[in-house]
Protein backbone atom coordinates (compact mmCIF):
# COMPACT_ATOMS: atom_id res chain seq x y z
CA UNK A 1 0.00 0.00 0.00
CA UNK A 2 1.28 3.46 -0.90
CA UNK A 3 0.67 6.35 1.50
CA UNK A 4 1.23 10.02 0.59
CA UNK A 5 1.65 12.28 3.60
CA UNK A 6 1.97 16.08 3.31
CA UNK A 7 3.09 18.66 5.85
CA UNK A 8 2.29 22.35 5.31
CA UNK A 9 2.39 25.45 7.49
CA UNK A 10 -0.62 27.04 5.86
CA UNK A 11 -0.59 30.30 7.87
CA UNK A 12 -4.40 30.41 8.44
CA UNK A 13 -6.51 27.55 7.14
CA UNK A 14 -9.62 29.68 6.67
CA UNK A 15 -7.85 32.47 4.80
CA UNK A 16 -6.05 30.01 2.51
CA UNK A 17 -8.65 27.28 2.16
CA UNK A 18 -8.86 27.86 -1.61
CA UNK A 19 -5.09 27.35 -1.91
CA UNK A 20 -5.33 24.20 0.17
CA UNK A 21 -8.08 22.95 -2.14
CA UNK A 22 -5.94 23.78 -5.18
CA UNK A 23 -3.03 21.79 -3.76
CA UNK A 24 -5.23 18.86 -2.80
CA UNK A 25 -6.81 18.60 -6.24
CA UNK A 26 -3.39 18.58 -7.91
CA UNK A 27 -1.55 16.26 -5.49
CA UNK A 28 -4.15 14.14 -3.67
CA UNK A 29 -2.24 13.29 -0.48
CA UNK A 30 -3.79 10.59 1.68
CA UNK A 31 -2.93 12.48 4.86
CA UNK A 32 -2.53 16.25 5.15
CA UNK A 33 -0.84 17.70 8.25
CA UNK A 34 -1.33 21.44 8.68
CA UNK A 35 0.37 23.86 11.05
CA UNK A 36 -0.44 27.42 12.05
CA UNK A 37 -4.10 26.86 11.30
CA UNK A 38 -4.99 29.91 13.44
CA UNK A 39 -8.47 28.53 13.95
CA UNK A 40 -10.45 27.27 16.95
CA UNK A 41 -11.81 23.77 16.44
CA UNK A 42 -15.44 24.93 16.21
CA UNK A 43 -14.57 27.27 13.31
CA UNK A 44 -12.50 24.79 11.30
CA UNK A 45 -13.74 24.46 7.67
CA UNK A 46 -14.75 20.81 8.04
CA UNK A 47 -17.46 20.85 5.37
CA UNK A 48 -15.05 22.07 2.72
CA UNK A 49 -12.53 19.37 3.56
CA UNK A 50 -15.21 16.68 3.53
CA UNK A 51 -16.25 17.79 0.05
CA UNK A 52 -12.60 17.41 -0.94
CA UNK A 53 -12.59 13.84 0.34
CA UNK A 54 -11.11 14.28 3.81
CA UNK A 55 -13.69 12.73 6.12
CA UNK A 56 -11.34 12.09 9.03
CA UNK A 57 -10.02 15.07 10.98
CA UNK A 58 -8.04 15.54 14.21
CA UNK A 59 -7.64 19.13 15.40
CA UNK A 60 -5.84 21.07 18.10
CA UNK A 61 -6.65 24.70 17.42
CA UNK A 62 -7.13 28.09 19.03
CA UNK A 63 -8.17 31.55 17.94
CA UNK A 64 -5.66 33.64 16.04
CA UNK A 65 -2.43 31.79 16.75
CA UNK A 66 -0.68 28.46 16.22
CA UNK A 67 -2.88 25.38 15.80
CA UNK A 68 -2.33 22.01 14.11
CA UNK A 69 -4.60 19.58 12.30
CA UNK A 70 -4.43 16.21 10.55
CA UNK A 71 -6.86 15.51 7.71
CA UNK A 72 -7.12 12.10 6.12
CA UNK A 73 -8.88 10.15 3.42
CA UNK A 74 -8.54 7.02 5.57
CA UNK A 75 -9.75 6.49 9.16
CA UNK A 76 -7.62 6.89 12.27
CA UNK A 77 -7.40 4.30 15.00
CA UNK A 78 -6.82 7.05 17.57
CA UNK A 79 -5.47 10.56 18.07
CA UNK A 80 -3.83 12.38 20.97
CA UNK A 81 -2.38 15.74 21.99
CA UNK A 82 0.79 16.47 23.94
CA UNK A 83 1.33 19.74 25.78
CA UNK A 84 4.87 21.14 25.65
CA UNK A 85 6.47 23.49 28.17
CA UNK A 86 3.22 23.47 30.20
CA UNK A 87 1.67 25.81 27.63
CA UNK A 88 -1.66 24.94 26.03
CA UNK A 89 -0.72 26.67 22.78
CA UNK A 90 -1.83 23.98 20.33
CA UNK A 91 1.47 22.82 18.85
CA UNK A 92 1.08 19.03 18.65
CA UNK A 93 -1.35 16.40 17.53
CA UNK A 94 -0.72 12.77 16.65
CA UNK A 95 -2.79 10.09 14.94
CA UNK A 96 -2.43 6.35 14.51
CA UNK A 97 -3.28 4.77 11.16
CA UNK A 98 -3.96 1.04 11.31
CA UNK A 99 -6.29 -1.70 10.13
CA UNK A 100 -9.13 0.71 9.40
CA UNK A 101 -6.78 2.49 6.98
CA UNK A 102 -5.84 -0.79 5.32
CA UNK A 103 -2.47 -1.13 7.04
CA UNK A 104 -1.23 -4.47 8.33
CA UNK A 105 1.12 -2.72 10.77
CA UNK A 106 0.14 0.66 12.28
CA UNK A 107 1.87 3.96 11.61
CA UNK A 108 1.92 6.84 14.12
CA UNK A 109 2.09 10.37 12.74
CA UNK A 110 3.21 13.27 14.97
CA UNK A 111 2.34 16.73 13.63
CA UNK A 112 4.38 19.48 15.33
CA UNK A 113 4.66 23.25 15.19
CA UNK A 114 7.82 24.41 16.98
CA UNK A 115 7.81 28.05 18.21
CA UNK A 116 9.40 30.48 15.74
CA UNK A 117 11.42 32.19 18.46
CA UNK A 118 11.12 35.87 17.60
CA UNK A 119 13.96 37.93 16.14
CA UNK A 120 16.59 38.15 18.90
CA UNK A 121 18.62 34.95 19.48
CA UNK A 122 19.17 35.60 23.17
CA UNK A 123 16.97 33.74 25.68
CA UNK A 124 17.85 36.19 28.46
CA UNK A 125 16.11 39.08 26.71
CA UNK A 126 13.71 37.27 24.34
CA UNK A 127 11.06 35.08 25.99
CA UNK A 128 10.00 33.68 22.61
CA UNK A 129 13.51 32.40 21.93
CA UNK A 130 13.73 30.95 25.44
CA UNK A 131 10.42 29.15 24.82
CA UNK A 132 11.72 27.75 21.54
CA UNK A 133 14.87 26.36 23.16
CA UNK A 134 12.80 24.81 25.97
CA UNK A 135 10.44 23.25 23.42
CA UNK A 136 13.36 21.71 21.48
CA UNK A 137 14.86 20.43 24.72
CA UNK A 138 11.55 18.81 25.64
CA UNK A 139 11.43 17.14 22.23
CA UNK A 140 14.83 15.67 23.04
CA UNK A 141 13.88 14.45 26.51
CA UNK A 142 10.30 13.28 25.96
CA UNK A 143 9.67 9.63 25.02
CA UNK A 144 6.21 10.72 23.84
CA UNK A 145 7.77 11.94 20.59
CA UNK A 146 10.48 9.30 20.28
CA UNK A 147 10.49 6.11 18.24
CA UNK A 148 9.61 3.17 20.47
CA UNK A 149 11.27 -0.13 19.60
CA UNK A 150 10.37 -1.19 16.06
CA UNK A 151 7.49 1.28 15.87
CA UNK A 152 6.55 2.62 12.44
CA UNK A 153 6.21 6.35 12.88
CA UNK A 154 6.74 9.80 11.39
CA UNK A 155 7.37 13.16 13.04
CA UNK A 156 6.75 16.06 10.71
CA UNK A 157 5.79 19.70 10.60
CA UNK A 158 7.16 23.20 10.82
CA UNK A 159 10.09 22.67 13.17
CA UNK A 160 11.28 26.25 12.56
CA UNK A 161 14.97 25.31 12.43
CA UNK A 162 17.16 24.89 9.35
CA UNK A 163 19.80 22.64 10.95
CA UNK A 164 22.32 22.01 8.17
CA UNK A 165 24.68 24.29 6.27
CA UNK A 166 22.89 23.74 2.97
CA UNK A 167 19.42 24.16 4.49
CA UNK A 168 19.85 27.94 4.14
CA UNK A 169 20.84 30.26 1.33
CA UNK A 170 23.92 31.50 3.25
CA UNK A 171 25.29 29.59 6.22
CA UNK A 172 27.70 32.37 7.23
CA UNK A 173 25.20 35.21 6.96
CA UNK A 174 22.50 33.40 8.94
CA UNK A 175 24.53 32.12 11.90
CA UNK A 176 23.14 34.94 14.05
CA UNK A 177 19.62 34.75 12.61
CA UNK A 178 16.90 32.87 14.49
CA UNK A 179 16.23 29.49 12.83
CA UNK A 180 19.89 28.82 12.00
CA UNK A 181 21.81 29.78 15.14
CA UNK A 182 24.20 27.09 16.41
CA UNK A 183 22.23 26.49 19.63
CA UNK A 184 18.96 25.87 17.74
CA UNK A 185 20.66 23.58 15.24
CA UNK A 186 22.35 21.64 18.03
CA UNK A 187 19.11 21.22 19.98
CA UNK A 188 17.07 20.10 16.96
CA UNK A 189 19.78 17.63 15.95
CA UNK A 190 19.91 16.33 19.53
CA UNK A 191 16.12 15.86 19.52
CA UNK A 192 16.31 13.95 16.25
CA UNK A 193 19.11 11.72 17.55
CA UNK A 194 17.46 11.06 20.93
CA UNK A 195 14.20 10.18 19.21
CA UNK A 196 15.96 7.80 16.79
CA UNK A 197 14.51 9.69 13.84
CA UNK A 198 15.82 9.65 10.26
CA UNK A 199 15.72 12.95 8.32
CA UNK A 200 13.79 11.74 5.27
CA UNK A 201 14.38 14.86 3.16
CA UNK A 202 18.14 14.67 3.56
CA UNK A 203 18.22 10.89 3.20
CA UNK A 204 16.49 11.40 -0.15
CA UNK A 205 18.46 14.51 -1.20
CA UNK A 206 21.82 14.62 0.60
CA UNK A 207 23.96 17.71 1.07
CA UNK A 208 25.51 19.70 -0.53
CA UNK A 209 22.32 20.17 -2.57
CA UNK A 210 20.31 23.10 -1.25
CA UNK A 211 16.83 22.38 0.08
CA UNK A 212 14.32 25.09 1.03
CA UNK A 213 10.68 24.97 2.16
CA UNK A 214 10.25 28.62 3.26
CA UNK A 215 10.82 31.97 1.58
CA UNK A 216 10.34 35.22 3.51
CA UNK A 217 7.47 37.60 2.82
CA UNK A 218 10.07 40.38 3.20
CA UNK A 219 11.71 39.52 -0.11
CA UNK A 220 10.17 41.61 -2.93
CA UNK A 221 11.18 39.00 -5.52
CA UNK A 222 11.49 35.75 -3.58
CA UNK A 223 11.86 33.57 -6.67
CA UNK A 224 14.78 35.46 -8.21
CA UNK A 225 16.57 35.98 -4.89
CA UNK A 226 15.84 32.39 -3.78
CA UNK A 227 16.93 33.13 -0.22
CA UNK A 228 15.15 30.20 1.34
CA UNK A 229 15.44 28.00 4.42
CA UNK A 230 14.43 24.41 5.14
CA UNK A 231 12.15 24.90 8.15
CA UNK A 232 9.69 22.08 7.38
CA UNK A 233 10.75 18.52 8.05
CA UNK A 234 9.68 14.92 7.73
CA UNK A 235 11.41 12.48 10.06
CA UNK A 236 10.76 8.75 9.89
CA UNK A 237 11.42 5.86 12.22
CA UNK A 238 14.20 3.44 11.19
CA UNK A 239 11.48 0.89 10.33
CA UNK A 240 10.24 3.24 7.58
CA UNK A 241 13.60 4.63 6.42
CA UNK A 242 13.80 2.34 3.39
CA UNK A 243 10.08 2.77 2.65
CA UNK A 244 10.26 6.41 1.52
CA UNK A 245 9.97 6.21 -2.26
CA UNK A 246 9.60 9.93 -3.00
CA UNK A 247 9.88 13.39 -1.46
CA UNK A 248 8.28 16.39 -3.17
CA UNK A 249 8.70 20.04 -2.19
CA UNK A 250 5.89 21.97 -3.91
CA UNK A 251 7.82 25.21 -4.50
CA UNK A 252 5.23 26.43 -7.00
CA UNK A 253 2.80 27.06 -4.11
CA UNK A 254 4.95 29.97 -2.91
CA UNK A 255 4.09 31.77 -6.16
CA UNK A 256 0.32 31.47 -5.82
CA UNK A 257 -1.81 34.52 -4.99
CA UNK A 258 -1.66 35.44 -1.28
CA UNK A 259 0.44 32.37 -0.39
CA UNK A 260 1.82 31.03 2.83
CA UNK A 261 5.54 31.67 3.19
CA UNK A 262 5.93 27.88 3.61
CA UNK A 263 5.22 25.33 0.88
CA UNK A 264 3.84 21.79 1.12
CA UNK A 265 6.28 18.91 1.52
CA UNK A 266 5.05 15.41 0.65
CA UNK A 267 6.55 12.01 1.42
CA UNK A 268 5.40 8.87 -0.36
CA UNK A 269 5.64 5.83 1.92
CA UNK A 270 5.46 2.26 0.68
CA UNK A 271 3.48 1.18 3.73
Amino acid sequence: MQLKITTWNVNSVRFRIDLVAKFIKANRPDVLCLQETKCPDDKFPLKRFKRLGYEHVAMNGQKGYHGVAVLSRVPFESNSIRVFCEKKDCRHISVVLGERAGLKDPITVHNLYVPAGGDIPDPSVNEKFAHKLSFLEEMRSSPDVHVRGNERALLLGDLNVAPLEHDVWSHKQLLDVVSHTPIECEKLTAAQKAGRWVDALRAFTPEPQKLYTWWSYRSPDWKTADKGRRLDHIWVAPALADRVSNIKISKEARGWAAPSDHVPVTATIEA
